[in-house]
């Protein structure tokens, strides 16, 4: 996403300075961070930034469908700016969170024809590949 500016705005979001970094983080990271890790990536190059200000923006994000939340773990919430249809796969031994393709169709389940289908969530937990493979070594 070169012009980040322009998407903010285009998403009806003001872009300050502190949220053009933080949708970078998000959008170049893709490590579907909490509000922690980006207030620690960030807190040297803004000075100013609060937890507070972090977890704000991202719920404006969130609200203007520029984001998604993810809440994989009851006590852990994390954020996503890759608004195509995919799932995630979460390693229960690093802790990574892996996007996954999924089928468009899943949504397209017959008993739910009748429905407004807002959100769908698609999570798997596990143990990924590369931890095995250190398992196996």
């Amino acid at each position: 996403m070169n012009d980040v500016i322009g998407h903010l705005k285009n998403n009806g979001v003001k872009p300050s300075f502190q949220r053009i970094k933080i949708f970078e983080y998000l959008v170049t990271k893709e490590n579907h961070p909490t509000v922690e890790m980006i207030y620690k990536e960030l807190v040297n190059e803004i000075p100013t930034l609060s937890k507070t200000t972090v977890y704000n923006t991202l719920n404006l994000f969130v609200e203007k469908k520029i984001a998604n939340v993810i809440i994989i773990e009851e006590n852990e919430t994390r954020y996503d700016a890759h608004m195509n249809t995919h799932g995630h796969f979460k390693c229960e031994k690093c802790k990574t969170i892996y996007d996954i393709e999924i089928d468009s169709k899943i949504s397209e389940i017959e008993s739910l024809g009748n429905f407004q289908i807002d959100e769908q969530h698609i999570y798997y937990k596990g143990i990924c590949k590369k931890c095995l493979q250190k398992k196996k070594n």
